[in-house]
């Protein structure tokens, strides 16, 4: 199955003729071309708005938006597809369960627990409602292969504890934390299990009744979809418990100027005019996903990981950061010398497109006493051959800066 293919972009070459090697997933992935047609077809034959106009298209689109709900709904195999809520991304998830759910339970000295690996946005929503009531934000630490200490967390749990917030793979390490035992040990406190799964969605399998987790967010973008689209999966009940965040068209059942009353979920926290065309695309890319399947995926995240760690083990003043035995996909690295801006400048000359910089996790930086990393990330249309001309031209690097 040559997937690459159904990529147009990797079809790009530089101005010295060299192809495009796109080792930035983690970041986003690109998108194949049964998605753009998707959109494409959307804008030229389909667009209306939804959930208002009775006439054709506009019922047509309804249907379309509507279909993705239920497609997404299978896709983690939630119990209601009221549970799935149409979000712009993973960021906005957060902050809405942050706002909406977390700051109605938080009293003074409660406290809300999070890991030393999360990215920014899944750090400062929690942070600001924290010190907004007056309550703690606890972080669970992790060892120096970037794994978290599960002895310590579970000594942080107590009757304070009002939400877990964790992430399933860190953006920065690679690292895949053990989120099944972690919801098992906080079961018996009965305390709600919020999950980031923006980097685990496409390659894991996730079905949240079996997980039993409480809450779970993911973007479009990382999963071949568009931008600007992403879920929000929570119990029933517990969405239902919450206080819209934002208040205008479609989430409402009745407005008078003394009082307004809500929609039902899922309308009731999807204010607006949503990315009708983003949450199409999504709907798209969840079909590309099944028709490859998440096994295929996996094994080339697992089978370019291990190549690409002992070929880059074989450049002596290279140091890769977060060396968990549970990893996905990602490897972050610092060469003695160099700075990871630098390296990525470097190996952008030979079409090498990679990340470099805190990656939105500086308190995980301050931890490994670096000021950022170089980081790699892969995708199923990735190849050892170009991990080949990564390693390659990295080693032309470290010469050329000696």
């Amino acid at each position: 199955m040559n997937l690459r293919t159904d990529f147009p972009i990797l079809n790009l070459k530089n101005k010295d003729g060299k192809a495009l090697i796109y080792l930035d997933n983690a970041a986003t992935t690109q998108k194949p071309i049964q998605v753009i047609n998707a959109l494409q077809y959307f804008y030229m034959h389909q667009n209306a708005n939804i959930h208002r106009g009775i006439y054709d298209l506009a019922d047509q689109a309804t249907q379309l938006f509507e279909n993705t709900r239920l497609k997404v709904q299978d896709f983690i195999q939630a119990e209601h597809r009221e549970s799935v809520i149409f979000t712009n991304g993973t960021t906005a998830a957060v902050n809405l369960v942050a706002d909406s759910f977390l700051k109605n339970r938080l009293q003074t000295g409660d406290e809300v627990i999070i890991s030393a690996m999360e990215h920014h946005s899944n750090l400062i929503p929690w942070q600001m409602a924290c010190q907004q009531k007056g309550a703690i934000l606890k972080v669970i630490p992790i060892n120096q292969k970037g794994e978290i200490i599960l002895a310590e967390f579970e000594q942080m749990l107590s009757d304070k504890t009002k939400m877990i917030a964790i992430v399933h793979i860190s953006n920065t390490l690679g690292t895949i934390n053990p989120i099944e035992q972690i919801i098992k040990k906080v079961k018996a406190f009965k305390v709600p299990v919020f999950i980031d799964a923006a980097q685990s969605i496409l390659s894991e399998d996730i079905n949240v009744q079996e997980l039993d987790c409480d809450f779970l967010v993911f973007s479009g973008h990382k999963m071949f979809g568009p931008t600007g689209v992403g879920v929000l999966y929570g119990k029933k009940e517990l969405l239902e418990e919450m206080q819209p965040y934002q208040f205008g068209g479609d989430m409402i059942r009745s407005v008078s100027f003394e009082e307004t009353t809500f929609a039902k979920l899922p309308a009731r926290l999807e204010a607006g005019t949503p990315n009708v065309a983003g949450v199409i695309g999504l709907g798209a890319a969840i079909d590309y996903i099944n028709n490859i399947g998440k096994k295929t995926i996996k094994n080339q995240l697992t089978l370019l990981t291990k190549y690409a760690t002992e070929k880059l083990n074989t450049i002596s003043s290279l140091k890769i950061i977060g060396q968990a035995e549970q990893k996905s996909g990602i490897i972050s690295f610092v060469i003695e010398n160099i700075h990871p801006h630098d390296i990525a400048t470097f190996l952008n000359e030979d079409h090498i497109a990679i990340r470099a910089g805190h990656h939105c996790t500086q308190p995980l930086m301050r931890f490994y006493e670096v000021p950022a990393t170089a980081r790699v990330s892969f995708c199923v249309y990735n190849t050892v051959e170009e991990v080949d001309v990564l390693v390659g031209s990295l080693g032309r690097m470290v010469a050329f800066f000696s």
